[in-house]
């Protein structure tokens, strides 16, 4: 697995270059695992979200706050600094976890939370897709997929020292929310976790490079 720390100003680019990461793994160059985080705010709808639905439209107009969508699934969410996204693309077949939705998000998030121990920081799954802090089940992670022919795209955040308050701003109350949320706020809902950007990016690669 190779490591890429490819960023982009523009947030259009950074998702643009994760499907092409995933496209060029499926002719066969190989699995890899990818570090950025936007240097500007912007609104991101899951491949079958509703902006409608999910997105404080005349908040986001106003702020000049883009709304984009990406080509994996998860539910909308708001990005920008202070937000590590990382991205993985896995070969299927290198690991019979990756055959099924349940086994894939299990195998990958199953690393971050070794990764975020290394760091202090005490994590636990919250099925389908989500990383929250053990002590509080406050969000820190989400996470969505992609499934190719023969490779995995695995999208994922790690709020690390993001502006909390601004998601209320611009995101709605979803319609459809994980039990564990015990339909809490945005701002009572999700958290930080106390490290550094690059302590975390080092954390996740040697999770992912051990092979196990």
């Amino acid at each position: 697995m190779r490591v890429d720390l490819s960023g982009f100003i523009d947030p259009r680019m950074n998702l643009d270059y994760d499907d092409q990461l995933l496209r060029s793994a499926e002719a066969g160059a190989g699995e890899v695992l990818r570090f950025w985080e936007s240097p500007s705010y912007f609104v991101v709808l899951g491949r079958t979200c509703k902006e409608q639905e999910d997105v404080a439209g005349e908040a986001c107009r106003r702020d000049n706050i883009p709304v984009l969508r990406r080509s994996s699934g998860g539910g909308t969410v708001l990005q920008g600094p202070g937000c590590l996204n990382f991205a993985v693309v896995l070969v299927k077949n290198n690991n019979a976890a990756l055959a099924s939705i349940t086994g894939s998000y299990g195998h990958i998030l199953g690393k971050v939370v070794r990764a975020m121990k290394g760091l202090g920081v005490e994590a636990v799954f919250r099925p389908v897709c989500d990383l929250a802090l053990a002590s509080t089940d406050r969000k820190f992670s989400g996470n969505a997929q992609r499934r190719g022919r023969n490779c995995i795209l695995h999208h994922g955040t790690i709020l690390y020292g993001f502006d909390l308050d601004r998601i209320g701003q611009y995101l709605k109350m979803p319609n459809k929310m994980p039990g564990y949320r015990n339909a809490r706020s945005h701002d009572l809902f999700v958290a930080n976790i106390p490290a550094r950007p690059e302590e975390i990016r080092r954390a996740i690669t040697a999770s992912f490079l051990c092979g196990s």
